[in-house]
């Protein structure tokens, strides 16, 4: 198998993060499958729609494929997968981006003083990670070099915006340590990426709001597409499997692999502010 012949299913990806990547690993050959709820401007509150991504990504030279999901619904996941292996019969690189953003998650104060609805981020998100990696795997299975990545932040080590979207991110960390070892006599990788403040849609709304209060900010965030130039020098890595089962700074892995964001900048690495990333023991019980 070629390495830009690749079949890609990046899930959340009608903006922000998910769009991003998407954008990144659309090399002619590939075929881009990508999720996302919204269908129609207006659709959601901030601008972007899965067909207008899978526009994009053709723009770029690769094939993709739009599918309407809701990723609070097991069944309409399962349908993705049977859509991939109806037409593919594999899949290479399974980016698990979908997460249901809160409102009120921003807001100052203690938990129990913010919406309820917050651990809604706990179903899209660390709970929606493993659904689509568990109907993912048979067809992960039959790629030559498989890749499962879980999109990340350090708030799964620190106090970032709460205790459930803490316990989120903590939890998709986890579980690619863990899926890594299921996976691994299968030459199946599995790792969880960290990224950085990103300039989406959400975040530039706000930035835009104040840019004097977030001019720092601004100049130190990435791209969206940033994540996905990681993990296509990650996918290529001869040694990938020797990655599998652990957590990594975007910005880190960038650096090692000579990635830099699209405005030809070094995004830094925010491990002195956020702390470094977890690492899990080697026990195995069964």
């Amino acid at each position: 198998m070629k390495q830009d012949k690749r079949i890609i299913l990046v899930t959340g990806a009608s903006r922000g993060a998910g769009k991003g990547i998407a954008l990144a690993l659309a090399k002619p050959g590939s075929t881009i499958y990508v999720t996302g709820r919204s269908q129609s401007e207006g659709d959601a509150a901030l601008p972007g729609t899965v067909f207008a991504t899978a526009e994009a990504i053709e723009a770029r030279g690769a094939k993709a494929v739009p599918l309407v999901c809701d990723h609070r619904d097991d069944q309409q996941v399962r349908k993705v997968f049977e859509v991939i292996e109806s037409e593919q019969g594999r899949l290479d690189i399974l980016v698990n981006n979908a997460l249901q953003v809160p409102e009120g998650l921003t807001l100052p104060g203690p938990f129990w003083q913010k919406p309820l609805a917050l651990q809604d981020i706990l179903n899209v998100g660390l709970r929606s990670s493993y659904v689509a990696s568990y109907f993912a795997a048979p067809l992960l299975l039959k790629s030559a070099r498989g890749l499962v990545v879980n999109t990340s932040s350090a708030g799964g080590r620190c106090y970032m915006h709460g205790p459930a979207y803490g316990a989120g991110k903590a939890g998709v960390d986890k579980m690619a340590h863990d899926m890594a070892v299921d996976f691994r006599p299968h030459n199946v990788a599995v790792i969880s990426l960290w990224m950085g403040l990103l300039k989406t849609e959400r975040s530039m709304r706000v930035f835009d709001e104040q840019p004097e209060l977030y001019a720092d900010a601004v100049a130190a965030a990435e791209s969206p597409e940033f994540p996905g130039l990681v993990i296509d020098a990650l996918y290529r890595d001869a040694e990938l499997m020797s990655r599998s089962g652990k957590v990594y700074y975007g910005a880190e892995l960038a650096e090692e692999y000579g990635v830099v964001d699209i405005d030809g900048k070094q995004p830094p690495s925010p491990r002195a502010m956020l702390g470094k990333p977890p690492k899990f023991s080697d026990a195995v019980v069964e």
